[in-house]
């Protein structure tokens, strides 16, 4: 599974964290930074990795900010994105389930002991299709207005 990985300076002790248990895991990851403590722009990186997941080179995309808001939000705004932000495992299930989400967004400022069930998870979790298959068609085709 090939996964785009990106934070703003905010998320980036999270992403270390994330990139461990991607290996742990021997998920093939690309990192789309940053790897620094300067400031950056989140709408920049979420832009990069949805674009990238959108574009079929990556399966999914994992971003994190402080409160995983902005980079939703951010990342939403990629045609063929549906990033969704997730707290517990329960969220990251029905976000794989229901909405076929395709990036994961994190909160830098929440707890980590949940971001590995989280992510386990969001990466394990199948898109049920069937009536969820007509609503996320929904979701696409407001792009498309």
């Amino acid at each position: 599974m090939r996964i785009a990985v990106g934070c703003d300076h905010r998320g980036r002790d999270l992403k270390e964290l994330v990139i461990r248990l991607l290996a742990e895991a021997n998920h093939d990851y690309n990192d789309f930074g940053t790897n620094s403590d300067e400031p950056v722009d989140y709408p920049d990186i979420a832009k990069e990795v949805g674009e990238a997941v959108a574009g079929g080179q990556y399966e999914y995309g994992i971003l994190m900010c402080g409160t995983g808001i902005g980079m939703s939000m951010a990342a939403n705004k990629v045609r063929g994105i549906r990033a969704a932000l997730c707290h517990n495992a329960f969220a990251a299930r029905r976000a794989r389930q229901h909405n076929n989400a395709n990036i994961l967004c994190l909160s830098a400022e929440e707890s980590m002991e949940l971001v590995p069930e989280i992510l386990e998870t969001f990466l394990t979790t199948e898109f049920e299709g069937g009536r969820h298959q007509r609503r996320v068609d929904k979701i696409m085709e407001i792009e498309s207005s």
